[in-house]
């Protein structure tokens, strides 16, 4: 077994550093399906094995495309060898980080490999459905996307394991065109993690949402532009996810906040009201798994989940081990790789700002002139927590009724600024666990929310 080979490895550790010893391959399956047209049709994989070694505070760093003996004492060696040397130029004496317990954990998912074939049987019926259904549409792309990780992780002094984190998408695009000869588009991700016989034996079961989905872009292509200023506005699960990850998430990972983010002045202050809590949970939520579970992270930490605000103040920051010691916190396994030449870095897994107790029919109808602000399709934020997003999906809201749909738009704020004016949380959470976050490197990673009312910038036409 390739976990037995790189635990044979452990003799060649070094002693007086902490060492792990990473495994790592990543698999990618991507069909395109344009019109009826297959456009894509492409898989690939990598793996790889790579060694990180920290030596009195300086990380020494190796890696090669091969996963044979020969290449683990390879890594090995030249990790040992590059921390040895920056140690000796760097003229650094840090205490290592404390072990938090040593072990080993075994899978908790599998990778099951479908023929590509019943990849694109699965796209052509949903592409035939939609055909079918809805001629009326100007053009309709179907995307199958695919990335499955498999890690083992042999470490010197923290938790071995086998980690395997499967996941799968079918997006479905549609665009119509307005009067006026504008096309509208919106798009929707259907599947999550597991393999595809876990997520599209039977795809026949998303098309209600595909419908809803329909029903919303018809909605959009008789829209409205959104009227600018400053508004009253409820924000869907998906933006509140979004908000989370993108406007909140960044600024409290730690690495980051020593970088200087608006979160390091903010420890333990308020951030936003009372009815805002928010955790980075590891791989459970409400009893049942969360849509992306981290078991063990990169550098052998036990994942558990980290709470970031607590009704309204700001109480923790995401860590790896070096920065959990340097704050004097506790590191809950937010070190992650993408591929096996990748260094982990802290990353969010799965962000979420906790429901409340109002419902999203209370929340429309408190509001006599504001928005419904569903999904985005992108969005950016910085370390101050000034954020802009795009509004693809959406609503007037009218004396408490929802209105006319809403032609793209954009939001802007600053994060903490805009969660202070919070003043209802619906009961349910909306997950997305299909996109990327892009911090020096990809990774996997799931957001989620409740609805929100608040007041937020908004754009026009």
């Amino acid at each position: 077994m390739f976990q037995d080979m790189l635990e044979k490895k452990r003799e060649l550790f070094a002693d007086g550093v902490q060492t792990v010893l990473r495994g790592h391959s990543n698999r990618n399956r991507r069909v395109v399906i344009l019109k009826g047209n297959i456009v894509q049709n492409t898989r690939s994989e990598s793996s790889g094995i790579s060694a990180r070694v920290n030596n009195n505070g300086t990380f020494g760093f190796a890696s090669v495309a091969q996963t044979t003996p020969e290449a683990a004492e390879k890594v090995l060696r030249a990790a040992t060898q590059n921390a040895s040397l920056l140690a000796q130029h760097a003229n650094r004496s840090i205490m290592l980080p404390p072990s938090l317990g040593t072990g080993m954990l075994e899978p908790h998912g599998v990778v099951n490999d479908a023929a590509q074939k019943d990849i694109i049987e699965a796209c052509q019926t949903v592409d035939a459905y939609v055909e079918k259904t809805y001629p009326d549409l100007t053009t309709r792309t179907i995307v199958y996307t695919e990335d499955s990780q498999d890690r083992t992780i042999v470490s010197s002094d923290a938790w071995n394991g086998h980690m395997i984190t499967p996941r799968c998408y079918i997006y479905v695009f549609i665009t119509a065109t307005t009067e006026s000869g504008n096309p509208v588009e919106l798009f929707k991700a259907f599947g999550g993690y597991g393999s595809f016989k876990d997520n599209f034996s039977d795809v026949t079961k998303y098309y209600p949402e595909i419908d809803e989905l329909y029903k919303r872009l018809m909605d959009k292509k008789e829209g409205v532009y959104a009227q600018s200023g400053y508004k009253t506005v409820v924000l869907g699960g998906f933006m509140s996810g979004m908000l989370a990850h993108e406007a909140v998430g960044h600024t409290v990972e730690a690495d980051l906040v020593r970088g200087g983010s608006v979160a390091g002045k903010n420890l333990n202050k308020k951030v936003a009201s009372d009815l805002v809590t928010m955790t980075d949970f590891a791989h459970t939520y409400n009893g049942s798994p969360a849509p992306l579970p981290v078991y063990l992270d990169d550098e052998g930490t036990v994942a558990e989940d980290e709470v970031l605000i607590k009704d309204g103040t700001l109480v923790g920051y995401m860590h790896d081990r070096e920065s959990a010691q340097h704050y004097g916190m506790k590191a809950s396994g937010n070190a992650r790789a993408w591929g096996f030449a990748d260094e982990p870095l802290i990353r969010m897994r799965n962000t979420c700002i906790l429901p409340g107790k109002s419902t999203l029919e209370e929340m429309i109808a408190s509001i006599d002139d504001g928005y419904y602000l569903i999904s985005s399709g992108n969005g950016q934020a910085d370390l101050t927590g000034e954020f802009m997003f795009g509004v693809t999906c959406g609503y007037e809201i009218k004396n408490g009724k929802l209105g006319k749909g809403l032609l793209d738009t954009t939001v802007s704020g600053v994060a903490f600024d805009m969660l202070k004016t919070v003043d209802m949380v619906s009961d349910e959470v909306e997950w997305s666990s299909s996109g990327f976050c892009g911090k020096k490197q990809m990774m996997a990673v799931s957001m989620g929310g409740p609805c929100m009312r608040c007041k937020i910038m908004i754009g026009g036409r």
